[in-house]
């Protein structure tokens, strides 16, 4: 895929049975924030957060982590991320892009324990790691798109 824009906004969804973390980044830099985990879309108030970050961030495009075993196989998790990338598509309009999560979930909770041990962090909920997993995901997407 070519770049979006000059400078696009892009949300990103670490999406869970239960819960789904949001994170928000710009192409330009490559960077990624955490902003917020919330009940997964499978229910009503899931797909209201949505619309409220949409609202608020008005991003380019959107993407989806896509989980995959350890080996790159797909497993149960696989399609239910990719329905649920169909489903923002569908309702929202806005192009959905996959990118592999593998690990990431794994990544968020060790930057989460290093930076509690380093006294760099307040201790927060377990939930709060889906949101840094979603940075993660965006991070590695931004950094596999071409120049």
């Amino acid at each position: 895929m070519s770049r979006l824009s000059d400078s696009p906004t892009v949300l990103c969804f670490d999406y869970g049975l239960r819960r789904t973390g949001a994170a928000v980044g710009q192409q330009l830099t490559g960077t990624a924030t955490p902003l917020k985990v919330f009940t997964s879309p499978t229910r009503r108030q899931g797909w209201e957060v949505i619309e409220q970050l949409l609202e608020e961030w008005q991003p380019d495009a959107l993407v989806v982590g896509v989980p995959l075993t350890g080996s790159g196989q797909e497993q149960p998790m696989t399609e239910k991320a990719r329905r649920f990338a169909r489903q923002l598509e569908g309702r929202f309009g806005l192009p959905v892009h996959e990118a592999e999560e593998r690990y990431s979930s794994r990544e968020a909770q060790d930057r989460h324990r290093r930076a509690r041990s380093a006294g760099n962090a307040r201790r927060r909920e377990a939930a709060r790691e889906d949101a840094v997993a979603a940075q993660i995901i965006l991070e590695a997407w931004f950094a596999s798109q071409p120049d």
